[in-house]
């Protein structure tokens, strides 16, 4: 239909006429199908001045083209012209034709002598009346074939393809039209054969007769099961198209009331309908509904001939955007499932995140983000981004993940960690290419420090409560996996109380748009001044901003932090002699303490794993002084540092020893117990749990867009 406005919309509903015209401006030669096209005989337009056939406001227009034909040149116009009464049977259809609005293009003709010779031709392009629209199947095929289905399936989006679709088959081929699909397909699961009884779900429906009884009727989005005895269940049932030239009333009736829907009834009588199933390597996606309403044309056999061939290339494009959609699907929960469902962190530290999958055209990511509570008020934040998109990115991402998470909880220095990492990788990268970018970072609640690990990364951003926004400067390393003779380093940084520590993937901050260089001035302008007195979420929220709409958008992990110390009078520390008194002394400073806090009744159990924690560091450090630590948190958590570098081991000690059962009497009485690695020494350490108190509440998060991608 014209109105629909583009070239090959036009082009398929109108007819050309050519004349030829002579130096007097009389029809000398006319085309065979002038009655088809102006309703004349081709006897009739002999001889005849063409500007007769232009309606009285057109004929000064005509003038301009016998005047360019003269004159040698080209010249386009728009007119009326005027319609015999030749009906397209060949009978007279009585009274006037009327007027048609035409498109005419004069074309002069080398070589002309004039006189009574043709000078040029006159290309008459008329409008075809409505009721004429599907006449010529020629006309048909080609508006329905000639890169439409290209153009409708450039997207790989299951819900673009079919209203592309639709588009394209509404005003070409019928006058309303739906796309159903199986319900498993659009849930991109596997495509179950059910035949008649599968669920459908209605993707597309369009229709250009003016009825918006057609959408409410038949609904987008609606999923439904089409009852036996109808045309639909036929089409599902045997992968045949299903041709009804005519719907009388009674058929009509009949499909309303097995379908239970009165509507169908008034919509359906008097229609012309095919119903064309679409099959792609071998199985039935679905099918398209096509109906013509009186007034047009009806389907015959040659129709239903054109509407499968254009079903059959359909269905490969739905096929496409299927398959792509399953895939994508996977990878998504995939990931969805690898990334984690809960952060942990001290209570003085306040932990956001933001994770964004790529785009549709970039496909599934390897970013990850991590928080991971330590003992000792200690936390680890960690974000890293594997290179590449799809499952296997995503499943390299979960390896790195799992095993970093590992080497967090055996309180590994980030260097460290991240070097076991890159041995990792390198070893994963014999198997398949494989590299990442890592940051991991380590706070310390109790003195305020952060130390910074990076490979191949972009820079954390540190925003201070005074308003001073900086990147932190972390000695260079080259990405996890990638061969080089560079170390990976830490770096310490003394953080002021309440700053907020932003760690983020490079999706953030690079786009095909945008130079890294502005994305990372957008960001540190988010936690400018002021900033750190919002609330999280706020931040959060600031940090995505404008990101949704990017249609080439690189996957997105960012882990917000904000970091304060953990109040004086929830910790103390003290420094013992090596000496077997210091177990006594150990046991009042406990007491003292627990009473304080009001945790009378840990006492006898925290002055027992205290004693057996100083005899173990006096007897491998009798030289060293030792320190002795408690902390108060969600649990109450007892350290003692001493200079040897030597981890404790838990070993089940023989009836005879009489050494080897203090460890396993810590396992016993504490929540969970370890030890880790210092520069100066070790501390071992272990946890109870406090009564009333869940040592990892779980805090439910605000809704923002893109969590459902990974929390269930």
């Amino acid at each position: 239909m014209a109105s629909r406005g583009d070239a090959s919309t036009a082009e398929s509903a109108s007819r050309t006429l050519v004349l030829a015209i002579d130096g007097t401006g009389r029809v000398v030669q006319c085309g065979p199908n002038a009655r088809t096209v102006l309703g004349y005989e081709p006897a009739d337009l002999i001889g005849r001045a063409v500007t007769d056939l232009a309606a009285d406001e057109g004929k000064a227009k005509v003038e301009a083209l016998l005047e360019a034909l003269a004159s040698g040149h080209e010249h386009p116009t728009a007119l009326a012209v005027r319609r015999g009464n030749i009906g397209p049977d060949g009978e007279p259809s009585g009274g006037e034709g009327g007027t048609a609005d035409a498109v005419v293009t004069a074309q002069p003709m080398v070589g002309a002598a004039g006189g009574t010779a043709p000078i040029g031709l006159l290309h008459v392009r008329v409008a075809l009346p409505v009721s004429a629209r599907y006449q010529d199947p020629a006309l048909m095929r080609r508006a329905l074939m000639d890169d439409q289905v290209t153009r409708f399936g450039a997207s790989l989006d299951l819900d673009q393809s079919a209203r592309g679709l639709v588009d394209v088959i509404v005003p070409h081929y019928c006058t309303a039209a739906s796309v159903l699909v199986l319900e498993s397909l659009v849930a991109a699961d596997e495509v179950h054969s059910e035949a008649g009884a599968a669920p459908l779900r209605r993707i597309a429906v369009t229709s250009d007769d003016g009825n918006p009884m057609w959408t409410a009727t038949f609904p987008a989005g609606e999923v439904l099961v089409y009852p036996e005895g109808t045309p639909y269940r036929k089409v599902l049932e045997t992968a045949r198209p299903v041709h009804l030239p005519h719907v009388d009333g009674e058929m009509s009736g009949e499909i309303a009331a097995r379908w239970r829907r009165r509507p169908v009834r008034e919509l359906l009588t008097g229609v012309s309908m095919v119903l064309l199933p679409l099959i792609a390597q071998d199985t039935l996606l679905g099918f398209i509904a096509c109906t013509r309403v009186p007034g047009f044309r009806r389907f015959d056999a040659y129709d239903v001939e054109i509407g499968m061939e254009f079903a059959t290339r359909a269905a490969i494009v739905i096929d496409n955007a299927r398959r792509f959609s399953r895939e994508r699907a996977t990878a998504l929960a995939l990931q969805r499932s690898l990334l984690p469902h809960r952060l942990s962190a001290p209570s003085s530290v306040e932990v956001r995140h933001r994770y964004l999958p790529g785009s549709q055209l970039v496909e599934v990511g390897g970013d990850w983000y991590e928080s991971i509570a330590l003992p000792g008020a200690r936390v680890a934040l960690i974000v890293g981004d594997v290179a590449g998109h799809g499952v296997r990115a995503a499943v390299t991402m979960g390896r790195l993940r799992t095993a970093l998470h590992t080497l967090a909880n055996l309180e590994l220095p980030p260097a460290d960690a991240l070097h076991v990492m890159h041995e990792l990788m390198i070893e994963l990268g014999e198997q398949e290419p494989h590299f990442a970018t890592c940051v991991y970072a380590v706070y310390d609640a109790t003195s305020g420090t952060l130390e910074v690990a990076s490979a191949g990364h972009l820079p954390p951003l540190l925003a201070a409560p005074g308003g001073a926004t900086e990147y932190l400067e972390v000695p260079p390393a080259p990405p996890l996996g990638v061969s080089g003779s560079a170390t990976i380093e830490s770096r310490e940084f003394e953080v002021e109380d309440g700053s907020v520590f932003v760690i983020y993937t490079d999706g953030l901050v690079e786009n095909r748009g945008r130079d890294i260089d502005d994305g990372l001035a957008r960001l540190r302008g988010i936690f400018g001044e002021g900033a750190t007195a919002r609330p999280m979420e706020d931040l959060a929220k600031a940090t995505l901003a404008g990101v949704y709409a990017d249609h080439h958008r690189d996957d997105i992990a960012v882990l917000l932090a904000r970091l304060r110390r953990l109040p004086e009078d929830r910790f103390g520390s003290w420094t013992l002699p090596s000496d077997p008194a210091a177990v006594r002394r150990a046991r009042g400073l406990v007491r003292d303490r627990l009473d304080a806090w009001d945790l009378g009744e840990l006492t006898h159990t925290t002055q027992l794993l205290v004693s057996e924690l100083i005899t173990n560091a006096y007897r491998y450090a009798p030289d060293e002084p030792i320190e002795l630590r408690l902390l108060l948190e969600r649990s109450l958590v007892c350290e003692v540092r001493d200079r040897s570098a030597a981890l404790p081991r838990l070993r089940r000690a023989a009836d005879d020893d009489e050494n080897g059962r203090g460890l396993l009497v810590v396992s016993q009485l504490a929540h969970r117990w370890g030890s880790r690695r210092t520069a100066t020494g070790k501390v071992v350490w272990c946890e109870q749990t406090i009564p009333g108190v869940d040592p990892e509440p779980y805090e439910p998060p605000s809704t923002w867009p893109g969590q459902n991608h990974h929390r269930d």
